[in-house]
């Protein structure tokens, strides 16, 4: 049978039948060894998988294979040093939810988890979520921000969670899509999911109900069906994303504001850093590269933390 991982709890991974609609709860057949990956979970919510029902009472069932993924994000993982943990996979979109206030999402933060998306090829939408405490300032910051990533290709949504401003929108965006929602805890995610899916009780229960029997669980992610072909993978609050696998080499092609400028340098290995003859730090000195995002690469380059 075919199917999509909807809920991973480390060692059981439940998996929503595609001809069915049917929960399973599902084991891995052996060891799955990602070509060139070292993963802390081989699998992810949103991968394809096949399977085969062992005992169809329990709706217990067995992975034989995983679908070759279309992309995915990934983060270093906290828990297992030198190895990368898969957030989530095969997605049509990803949702970064951003707050300017209480707490303020760092510049750090936003285009680290820019860089992994242009990476693996998933098209991100901001949404500055919290606009309800925002003062007449507090507006024309938002603006001045989201003018400098609509600028780079990264369109933007305002909304206010506990308000239902802007909920409408993000509805419509997700429409059709498999969305991962993401961002640092604090910013109003579990708020927009709540506002976004009627009856999400009813639908996280569905699964836990399943995944919890006797399984001590880690919420890895979960998806939740919005409405039929209308889906949004939750995410646990990301403290902080770590690169993965980056040569520094290509760091500056994950920004696209620098990609169209990489063959203008007067070297071909030049790291934009203090070369003479850099058409990017030209650029930044010129204001054509904000100076945050110019930040953002020297920080990602020198493989700093970005907590703050």
């Amino acid at each position: 049978m075919h199917g999509t991982v909807v809920k991973s709890t480390g060692s059981w991974y439940i998996v929503r039948g595609l001809e069915t609609g049917q929960l399973y709860r599902c084991r891995l057949r052996g060891k799955f060894k990602i070509k060139g990956l070292k993963v802390s979970n081989p699998l992810a919510v949103g991968d394809h998988v096949e399977f085969t029902v062992e005992a169809q009472a329990e709706g217990a069932a067995v992975i034989s294979h995983i679908v070759t993924r279309r992309n995915y994000i990934i983060r270093r993982s906290v828990h297992k040093t030198g190895h990368s943990h898969i957030v989530a996979a095969n997605l049509d979109q990803a949702l970064l939810v951003v707050t300017l206030v209480s707490p303020a999402t760092s510049f750090g933060f936003i285009d680290r988890f820019l860089v992994t998306a242009e990476a693996y090829h998933v098209p991100v939408t901001l949404l500055f979520n919290k606009t309800d405490l925002y003062d007449a300032e507090g507006f024309e910051y938002q603006a001045e921000i989201a003018g400098m990533y609509a600028s780079l290709g990264y369109p933007s949504l305002t909304c206010a969670a506990t308000t239902g401003e802007g909920v409408p929108e993000i509805d419509h965006l997700l429409d059709g899509k498999v969305s991962l929602l993401a961002g640092h805890s604090g910013v109003g995610k579990s708020t927009l999911i709540n506002a976004l899916v009627p009856d999400l009780d009813l639908k996280t229960a569905e699964i836990s109900e399943f995944s919890d029997k006797g399984v001590h669980t880690t919420t890895f992610a979960e998806m939740l069906e919005v409405r039929p072909g209308t889906h949004i993978i939750d995410t646990p609050g990301i403290k902080e994303l770590g690169l993965v696998d980056m040569p520094p080499a290509e760091l500056a092609g994950y920004f696209p504001e620098m990609r169209a400028l990489l063959n203008q340098c007067r070297y071909h290995n030049c790291q934009h850093t203090h070369e003479p003859g850099c058409v990017v730090r030209e650029a930044v000195d010129q204001g054509r590269i904000a100076l945050p995002r110019y930040d953002s690469y020297l920080s990602m380059l020198a493989g700093e933390d970005n907590r703050h």
